[in-house]
């Protein structure tokens, strides 16, 4: 008599276990898409905090002349792209990218332009349009590229497959 759990057992009367919950691929699938959404709902909570962080920084000033240094404008020029990277690296082409970015941007223009007291945090001159531009248009831009490359690779594919 064979062990049922030794590999090419038979299984409620199949050969290989066919028909059996061990080589169901479902739950598997369900389990890796469940995780994937939540790493890209982490990488939304990153973009939210890096959002609030990058405002309350927007305002910083340098020396006794008070020149503003918008450091807080380079930061967002290079977090909005690897959140976008991040998140299309844990579903490569969805639309997943576009929730840190939307995340990001949503915050930036809700907390930064309304508070309940009247204004928002952000400072009503050229550092607020500086900040919103250097994090969305960098992510953007990456958002773009990779979903270019996705349609480039697909089309390949699909004319490997067709000719092959």
């Amino acid at each position: 008599m064979t062990d049922p759990r030794e590999p090419g057992a038979a299984s409620e009367g199949r050969p290989d276990g066919v028909g059996s919950s061990d080589g169901d691929p479902r739950p598997r699938a369900r389990r890796r898409a469940v995780l994937a959404g939540v790493a890209v709902g982490v990488l939304a909570l990153d973009a939210v905090l890096l959002a609030w962080a990058e405002m309350a920084w927007l305002t910083l000033r340098v020396g006794a002349s008070g020149l503003p240094l918008p450091l807080a404008a380079l930061v967002a020029a290079l977090t909005t792209p690897v959140l976008v990277l991040g998140a299309d690296a844990v579903r490569p082409g969805s639309r997943a990218p576009l929730v840190p970015l939307g995340a990001w941007t949503l915050t930036v223009l809700v907390a930064g332009l309304w508070s309940p007291a009247g204004a928002g945090v952000l400072p009503p001159d050229w550092r607020a349009v500086l900040l919103l531009g250097a994090g969305v248009v960098p992510g953007a831009l990456v958002m773009s590229w990779r979903s270019a490359r996705h349609r480039v690779r697909e089309a390949r594919d699909t004319t490997d497959v067709a000719g092959g």
